[in-house]
């Protein structure tokens, strides 16, 4: 029989289905996949519940439901001055996974160069590669994972065609900077390039850091393509809600690429969405320091037990590094030793690079209950003693 496509028969499964599938297997604390163990703010669920029974469960508009269009535009604003149209600027998708690859089809032709910092979310190369593009490859380096200049304005060139820009950054927890931005923007400009801004974990920000929308500075917002998404904002990411906000011209290509994607988003879901984004400023502020709390837990317990801590200024995630713990192996053979042995699970970090990676460290989540996460600690602390 003839040969099925090529890149998608040899991707592997996913890291994240591979390891909550071996925590589930030995009854583990699953720190690893970045989801909370509690649901989000109850009048976000209670109006999710209430719209299915209120006669509108038909197909809504492509572009989403005007309340969510609506909000989408007001957060924009709200949180950062952007002035957005929520009829002809807003596409709703269903995630922000499906949000990063319409955007991407908008922009893409066969040939064409992305750019793209490592290390990073698995579904990045995939979508570039099958949409005919070039992956061009910058790694940043830990601890603090600044922006190598040199290294990327050498990696843009006459078929640049975009930047895949992910912050807060996912697993290195980094926020870009206004400086970092700034100079990501000059190259955008001198090459004429485009940015898909993955942005999904935009109120994820601790003490000591700001999330700074690329599509903010001069000159980028007709250039921006920005993403969000309800899931990490609302604690509900079975929910699948994910938003672009860009300029029309560009709108209106990824609008035409969800169409043959997805074509639309559960619309309970969606007016639910719409009124978690109207909450009040508490409910943001205390989404960021409550997730700020558990990580300071979850750190200090792991530096307390031996494992050399990156900071992390955003996100659900930890990046450790285990090599002062003793242990010899690799990363995936780590992850693998404490799920079985301590009943902890944790992601090894050479799923988010290409290539020739660092062995050494594994991310964990943060985003879990207290005791969950103190238990987690005992169990590790049980296995490895405490070193420090």
């Amino acid at each position: 029989m003839k040969s099925l496509n090529t890149l998608l028969s040899n991707t592997g499964t996913t890291i994240f289905t591979v390891m909550s599938a071996l925590a589930a297997e030995h009854g583990s604390i699953n720190l690893g996949q970045g989801f909370p163990d509690t649901d989000g703010p109850a009048d976000v669920l209670q109006a999710a519940a209430d719209a299915l029974f209120d006669g509108r469960n038909q197909y809504p508009p492509m572009a989403g439901v005007p309340e969510l269009r609506q909000a989408v535009a007001h957060a924009n604003k709200r949180f950062y001055g952007l002035d957005i149209d929520p009829n002809s600027e807003v596409v709703v998708t269903s995630g922000a996974t499906e949000a990063i690859t319409a955007c991407l089809m908008a922009l893409i032709n066969p040939g064409d160069e992305v750019v793209l910092l490592e290390p990073l979310y698995d579904t990045y190369l995939p979508v570039v590669r099958l949409l005919g593009a070039t992956p061009k490859l910058v790694r940043l380096e830990p601890p603090h994972w600044e922006l190598p200049r040199a290294e990327l304005a050498a990696a843009f060139g006459p078929k640049t065609k975009a930047i895949l820009l992910n912050t807060p950054m996912n697993p290195a927890s980094k926020v870009f900077t206004h400086n970092e931005l700034a100079f990501i923007a000059g190259l955008l400009q001198k090459h004429d390039a485009y940015a898909v801004c993955d942005e999904v974990y935009e109120h994820l920000v601790f003490e000591g850091a700001k999330h700074i929308p690329l599509m903010t500075l001069p000159g980028m917002r007709e250039r921006c393509l920005r993403i969000g998404s309800a899931g990490k904002t609302f604690s509900a990411t079975g929910w699948k809600i994910g938003y672009i906000s860009a300029p029309k011209a560009l709108a209106a290509v990824a609008i035409k690429a969800h169409q043959n994607l997805t074509f639309t988003t559960p619309p309970n879901l969606q007016r639910a969405a719409a009124i978690g984004l109207m909450k009040d400023d508490t409910y943001f502020a205390g989404l960021a320091s409550d997730l700020q709390a558990k990580r300071d837990l979850l750190g200090a317990g792991l530096a307390r037990i031996g494992f050399d801590v990156m900071p992390a200024q955003g996100t659900y995630f930890i990046t450790t590094d285990f090599r002062p713990l003793g242990f010899n192996g690799t990363d995936a053979e780590f992850c693998r030793y404490i799920t079985e042995h301590a009943k902890v699970t944790a992601i090894p970090v050479t799923a988010f690079y290409e290539g020739e990676a660092p062995t050494h460290f594994a991310r964990f989540a943060f985003c879990k209950r207290e005791p969950i996460l103190t238990e987690a600690l005992t169990r590790l602390e049980q296995l490895f003693g405490t070193r420090r």
